[in-house]
């Protein structure tokens, strides 16, 4: 069954088949990739990827179809080089060309978050919609994620903040679901893992948007100011993404909550441990906004607890929105938070919401990423701070327009979270983004 993806004309899942995992408003994804030798499953030599409901496996079949090196990622022997490969020297040296050791931990972290994915409920019919379909102790290996090395420690929810008014109560119970569940924490304790990170990893994997009132959180693209009173000088972040992570009600905790109990909990359990700790926070769109808003958090709570600086904190971001300004990016700069933002340049969600400010050492207004604005906009948000974002950490800029695989460049193909998967299995440096265009580059030089 092919299913084809929308934007706002058709923003709703309408039946089981169908399932969304972008931010904003995009219905289902559909990967249509050319693959060079038609196979069973392909027809016209063209393999159409559904959308998560099947999603199992298929990223990592997506490269192999292609004719590349599979997605999956490679263990490598990261040992006493796990700090540099964390971002403690913000990747300086790694991104281009692309390392092929954190090319690997990339790919790692990204099937993290696809188990995300495949343990999500999409059934609309089902009592448990938006629940976790797998228990804690083979979430892993039922979502396709085997031999990690990992244990789940904790299922996370989130839980919308939105008001609504006593009419909606007559919709679809589906439509009115405020808590669900979002990812997990989970915590590497096979020795020969530690061994090859060189340290304990701890990781916080998180699924993007998926229900009604979570779209509804991401439309809500003001910044608000995290303490005191709102200026340029204020840390802020986006209105609906920190209703999302630190909402909770009479039944479920906060995400914040869930988190900062749990990395405690973490903490205390391995604080006499000889091996060091990392934490490592990695999502997909709404999910990657979620788990810069958890860094920056728990870097605030949790410096100094454990070792004398406290756990090295990373975000590992794919197809990520924008989170917060210009002092928010000072704060988690000054915590020693390390954010590595894999980006797809032709993915729109990566340049929302709002506009990025621009400072000149007096002034600061819209930068040239917004240029294209019209004249009456750019002045009417120029002094106003509530939509002045800044870009975050270390970016990994990547481009669907590289890949002779992906026919279609539409909004949510661009944002498929294997799309990107895709992209950085095969990116290799600025001046030659993809193995493939390598390949045809060697080609064209050894036939003149």
């Amino acid at each position: 069954m092919e299913i084809s993806l929308g934007l706002s004309n058709n923003p709703l899942p309408t039946s089981t088949a169908t399932a969304s995992h972008a931010f904003g408003s995009v219905a289902a994804a559909r990967v249509e990739l050319a693959s060079p030798v038609p196979s069973e499953g392909n027809v016209g030599g063209k393999r159409r990827l559904g959308g998560l409901k099947s999603w199992s496996g298929k990223c990592g079949r997506i490269v192999q179809k292609c004719g590349e090196s599979s997605m999956r990622a490679h263990p490598v022997k990261i040992g006493d080089k796990w700090m540099e490969y964390q971002g403690v020297g913000n990747w300086e040296g790694l991104l281009d060309p692309l390392d092929e050791n954190l090319r690997s931990e990339i790919l790692r972290y990204g099937e993290f978050v696809e188990a995300a994915y495949n343990s999500f409920e999409f059934d609309l019919s089902s009592e448990h919609y938006a629940s976790c379909k797998f228990s804690r102790s083979s979430l892993l290996e039922q979502a396709g994620v085997r031999e990690t090395g990992y244990c789940l420690t904790k299922n996370l929810k989130a839980t919308c903040g939105v008001r609504l008014p006593e009419w909606v109560d007559r919709a679809p119970r589906w439509m009115m679901t405020r808590s669900s569940w979002i990812g997990y924490v989970a915590v590497c304790q096979d020795r020969r893992e530690i061994a090859r990170l060189g340290r304990r990893d701890v990781v916080i994997a998180l699924r993007g948007t998926v229900t009604c009132l979570e779209w509804i959180e991401n439309l809500r693209a003001s910044l608000t100011c995290l303490h005191g009173h709102a200026d340029d000088d204020a840390p802020m972040v986006e209105s609906g993404f920190w209703s999302l992570y630190t909402s909770g009600d009479e039944c479920t905790p906060s995400l914040r909550e869930m988190i900062r109990e749990e990395v405690a909990q973490v903490m205390a359990t391995y604080a006499d441990d000889d091996e060091p700790i990392s934490l490592t926070l990695t999502g997909h769109s709404l999910g990657a906004a979620l788990a810069t808003l958890a860094a920056y958090d728990i870097r605030a709570n949790f410096a100094g607890d454990a070792n004398k600086d406290g756990p090295m904190v990373t975000v590992v971001s794919f197809g990520g929105p924008r989170v917060g300004n210009r002092s928010f990016r000072s704060h988690l700069e000054r915590g020693g938070t390390k954010i590595l933002r894999i980006v797809n340049s032709d993915d729109p969600v990566t340049k929302v919401p709002g506009f990025l400010s621009a400072c000149d050492g007096k002034h600061v207004g819209v930068s040239g990423a917004d240029v294209g604005l019209p004249g009456w906009l750019r002045k009417g948000i120029g002094g106003d701070p509530r939509w002045k974002y800044a870009d975050l950490g270390q970016e990994l800029r990547l481009s669907s327009s590289e890949s002779s695989y992906l026919d279609k460049w539409d909004v949510a193909t661009c944002h498929d979270l294997g799309t990107y998967l895709h992209l950085v299995s095969g990116f290799v440096s600025s001046t030659c983004p993809l193995r493939a265009t390598a390949r045809k580059m060697l080609h064209r030089i050894h036939h003149k």
